[in-house]
C-alpha cells in the first residue's frame, strides 16, 4: 500500500481515516500543525477536528508555522475548536473571532516559537500535525512545500500524525534542509556563511514508534492570492531599485547586492518583480517565503539561489515549478522557520529586507498588525526578525488606503511593531525617505516630503510646525496625536472634512 510514499513496512498498519485518527486528540490539548503560509498544511485533520468540535467539547492550542490554506483556520474557528492561536494567520473567519476575544493569539515574531517550546516557556506540543510527501525507510518524514515549525513539533510531541498528501509530486524530496540548533548553554553557531549552503538533513527524523496515524490526502495547496503589480506597486519597485542602484552606484553595494529577503503580499512580491527588469545579476534570497516574483527572478537568470521555509505560488507558476523540479532543486532549499528568520544568519550575511507596513509615521516607527491600534490584521511574522538584523531595512506601502480616505502615513502611529531604530527607509508610490543617520526632526521632513500623499502633505506638515514651536527630540502633539485615526473612526476618513469630537 502507498510503497513509495510510506517505505517503512512497519507502519503501514497505522493507516487510518482522519475521523478515526481525530479521536486521538483530548480537550486543551496543545497541537502543532505544518503549514507556513497557505504551503504544506495538513488538509484533511483540520476537517475531521471540526466536524468531532461540532458534536462534543473540543478545544486545543493550535501552533503553526505561520497561515494555512483551504480556509482551515476559519473552519475550525468557526467549530469552536480553537482556544488559543499562534503565531500568525490571515483567514478573515478567525480574525473576527479574535477580534471578539473569542479566540485569544499569541503574536510572535516568527523565529520565536521553535525556541519557546524548547526552552518549555509554554506547554509542550501533545500531538504534531505533518504533512508529507512520505516516510523513509527509517522513518523519517520528508515534508512538501514547506518547512516551517514541524521539525521542532515532532522533536517535542509526545505523538506525531502523519498526512502523505500524493497530490505532492515525489521529486520534492532533496529539497529540504532539516537543521535544529542544539540545546543551550551548549549551542555551537549555525554554520550558514553562504545562501545556498546546507547543514541538516533532508528528511525530519522521528521515532516510528511515535507515530500513532497516517492520513492519505490528495489535495494541492490554497494557491497565493498575491494580485499582479499595478501603477502605484510598481512605482514603489522603481523607487525601490532605483535606491538600489544609488547603493551600487556610491560602492556601498555589488551588482549582486546582498541576499534579499521579501515580505508576502502583493507590494512586496511587484518589488521583486521590479529587481527582473533592473540590471542587478547573479542575486540571491534568504527568505521566508518564495513567491511567483521569485520563481521569475530564477527564470530570467537575475536570481542563482532562493532560500526560504515555503513556496507559496498562484496555481499556474505552481504547476511550472512542479513540473520542472529537477531544474529548480538546484536553485532552491527549504528550511525551518527558525533558521530562514534567525538573526543571527541576517546579520551574518547582511540581509536587505523588505517588508510591508500597514502604516508608519513622521519618525519611521512601523504598524504591521493593528488597524487602528485595536484590531488584529494578520500578525507581525517574520519581519521584526530581519528588520532589526539586516544590512538594510526598507519597509513599503501605498500612501492611501479606502480609496483615498486613509492616510497610511500618520503623526503617530496607533500600535508599534518596528521602532524607528529598526527602520532605514520608507517607500510609498509617492516617493522613498532614506532615514539612515538623521535625527527625528530630519527623518520627519524626508517622510513628509518623499512618502505622505498630496492630500495629506499640507495637514501633515503642519501637524510637525506647530509640534516643533511645542519643542522636544521628537516633537509631537499629544492631543492631536491619534486624531487623524479618530476622525476615521468617526467619519469613515481621515480627511479634515469633518469635526472630531476629542
Amino acid at each position: 500500500m502507498f510503497k513509495d510514499r510510506i517505505r517503512l513496512a512497519s507502519l503501514e498498519q497505522k493507516v487510518m481515516t482522519a475521523g478515526q485518527a481525530a479521536r486521538l486528540f483530548s480537550d486543551g490539548m496543545t497541537v502543532g500543525m505544518s503549514g507556513f503560509t497557505r504551503a504544506g498544511d495538513c488538509k484533511a485533520m483540520p476537517v475531521a477536528l471540526a466536524e468531532r468540535a461540532k458534536q462534543e467539547t473540543l478545544r486545543i492550542n493550535l501552533l503553526t508555522g505561520a497561515s494555512l490554506g483551504n480556509g482551515s483556520d476559519g473552519l475550525m474557528a468557526e467549530a469552536g475548536l480553537l482556544a488559543k492561536r499562534s503565531p500568525f494567520q490571515v483567514d478573515s473567519t478567525l480574525r473576527k473571532k479574535i477580534n471578539a476575544g473569542e479566540v485569544l493569539f499569541c503574536d510572535y515574531h516568527l523565529s520565536q516559537p521553535a525556541e519557546q517550546l524548547r526552552a518549555q516557556g509554554g506547554r509542550p506540543v501533545d500531538i504534531a500535525v505533518i504533512e508529507a510527501v512520505a516516510i523513509t525507510e527509517d522513518g523519517g518524514i520528508v515534508p512538501t512545500t514547506s518547512v516551517g515549525n514541524s521539525a521542532n513539533f515532532v522533536a517535542q510531541a509526545k505523538q506525531v500524525i502523519v498526512e502523505i498528501n500524493l497530490s505532492m509530486p515525489v521529486a520534492l524530496e532533496g529539497l529540504h534542509d532539516i537543521y535544529i540548533p542544539e540545546d543551550r548553554p551548549n549551542r555551537q553557531p549555525i554554520p550558514i556563511t553562504e545562501v545556498s549552503e546546507r547543514i541538516g538533513h533532508t528528511t525530519i527524523k522521528v521515532d516510528p514508534e511515535r507515530i500513532a496515524a497516517i492520513v492519505i490526502t490528495d489535495a494541492p495547496d490554497s494557491p497565493s492570492t498575491a494580485t499582479p503589480p499595478d501603477a502605484e506597486t510598481n512605482a514603489i519597485a522603481a523607487h525601490v531599485v532605483q535606491f538600489l542602484q544609488g547603493e551600487v552606484e556610491a560602492g556601498r553595494l555589488t551588482e549582486e547586492l546582498l541576499p534579499l529577503q521579501v515580505g508576502i503580499g502583493s507590494i512586496a512580491n511587484a518589488v521583486t518583480y521590479g529587481l527582473a527588469e533592473s540590471s542587478f545579476k547573479n542575486m540571491t534570497m534568504y527568505s521566508e517565503v518564495l513567491q511567483d516574483s521569485a520563481v521569475a527572478l530564477l527564470d530570467s537568470g537575475h536570481l542563482r539561489f532562493a532560500s526560504a521555509s515555503s513556496v507559496t505560488l498562484t496555481a499556474p507558476v505552481m504547476n511550472k515549478f512542479m513540473d520542472n523540479l529537477e531544474r529548480y532543486r538546484h536553485q532552491v532549499v527549504l528550511r525551518p522557520q527558525e533558521i530562514s528568520n534567525h538573526p543571527e544568519l541576517v546579520r551574518r550575511l547582511g540581509i536587505i529586507a523588505i517588508n510591508a507596513a500597514l502604516e508608519f509615521d513622521i519618525y519611521g516607527n512601523v504598524n504591521s498588525t493593528h488597524v487602528s491600534g485595536t484590531h488584529m490584521m494578520n500578525g507581525i511574522g517574520g519581519s521584526g526578525d530581519f528588520a532589526r538584523n539586516a544590512h538594510l531595512s526598507i519597509f513599503v506601502t501605498k500612501s492611501l488606503a479606502k480609496g483615498s480616505d486613509i492616510s497610511r502615513v500618520v503623526p503617530m502611529v496607533s500600535h508599534v511593531d518596528h521602532c524607528e531604530h529598526d527602520v532605514d527607509v520608507l517607500v510609498t508610490e509617492c516617493g522613498l525617505a532614506d532615514l539612515r543617520g538623521l535625527a527625528p526632526r530630519e527623518r520627519a521632513v524626508k517622510i513628509i516630503e518623499n512618502c505622505v500623499h498630496p492630500d495629506f502633505r499640507e495637514t501633515m506638515a503642519s501637524y510637525f510646525e506647530r509640534a516643533c514651536q511645542r519643542g522636544g527630540h521628537t516633537p509631537h502633539l499629544l492631543e492631536e496625536a491619534l486624531s487623524w485615526h479618530l476622525r476615521y473612526e468617526q467619519t469613515g476618513s481621515m480627511r479634515e472634512t469633518a469635526d472630531v469630537a476629542v
